[in-house]
């Protein structure tokens, strides 16, 4: 009975330890937002800062960004699109960026029900190309299966929800329940922190290292990364994209050559649950494609949208 005892003291220990951590990192107020070049919108779980980019008449495109990068990964491919005639809608996930950090676990009806409410309050109600990359490329293939009479095309950047390399550290934590989230809270942001000193490609996104850096010592930030690990990333859509593809939803993906993060080998994945999905790759691309490729993904996509418009 006695080790019983101490095991569960440990685990409370843990588990205040964790609060504790995380209440220390700042919140997301007003000081932040301010002089920020998009808007924000309050939606029913909570405030969401979003941008239109490119002209004020023209076909519709909404962008959608991973786990741990805001809506600034947009920044140049939005603009390109932009020249190209799109009006395109960035917005931040809950936990990133200048959005709220509400509680709740970041899984498929929690990500839709944001995606559903900015949509509701900007009136944008069909005819619409979704845009996602990495885990919002999760995103939008699962708004994509549900409500594809309202998407006319998707676009898929190096998306989640087929092949992905999980590191062990990311894998522990999310296995393990408290002493995962412990573990996350007390070194996760050490460690995403090596990773963009690490990553030697330029970027060119102005800023965005700076906005991955930043969202390390914000409050909500952690803990929206692991819990979309557990929800939105622990999700195989097999069945989404198969459903996309008897749907004939126009799908294109493009994939980094050297991306180790979504392996090269989801090319092939995605091609048996979706035959008609259109495919490209961008040689020496890594997973920050976005950013580090801005400017060969704007041509790709210039090619295609051409192509079938």
């Amino acid at each position: 009975m006695g080790i019983v005892w101490i095991l569960i003291g440990i685990v409370a220990a843990l588990v205040i330890l964790s609060i504790m951590l995380e209440r220390q990192r700042h919140p997301i107020g007003k000081a932040e937002r301010k002089g920020a070049p998009g808007k924000f919108a309050e939606l029913s779980q909570g405030i969401t800062y979003y941008r239109w980019h490119g002209p004020v008449r023209g076909p519709v495109l909404v962008a959608i960004h991973g786990l741990t990068t805001p809506s600034i990964v947009f920044d140049v491919i939005a603009g390109g699109l932009g020249a190209m005639g799109y009006r395109v809608l960035t917005y931040d996930l809950y936990g990133r960026g200048l959005s709220d950090a509400p509680g709740g676990e970041q899984n498929r009806d929690f990500l839709l029900q944001q995606l559903d409410d900015l949509l509701e309050h900007q009136n944008l109600n069909e005819d619409l190309t979704l845009l996602g990359y990495s885990m919002g490329g999760s995103i939008a293939t699962a708004f994509t299966e549900t409500q594809s009479h309202r998407v006319k095309r998707l676009i898929l950047l190096a998306t989640a929800g087929a092949d992905m390399n999980e590191s062990g550290f990311s894998r522990f934590c999310r296995r393990y329940p408290v002493i995962g989230d412990w573990v996350h809270n007390l070194i996760g942001a050490a460690r995403m922190r090596r990773a963009i000193s690490a990553e030697a490609e330029a970027s060119e996104v102005d800023g965005v290292k700076r906005a991955q850096r930043d969202q390390l010592g914000r409050r909500g930030f952690l803990p929206a990364v692991l819990s979309s690990r557990r929800g939105m990333l622990a999700e195989t859509q097999k069945e989404a994209h198969q459903t996309i593809g008897r749907a004939d939803v126009p799908v294109i993906a493009i994939w980094g050559e050297a991306d180790d993060v979504i392996p090269i080998s989801a090319l092939g994945t995605i091609a048996q649950w979706n035959r008609n999905a259109r495919q490209e790759t961008i040689p020496g691309a890594g997973h920050g494609m976005p950013y580090t490729h801005a400017t060969a993904v704007i041509e790709k996509l210039r090619a295609i949208l051409i192509e079938v418009d």
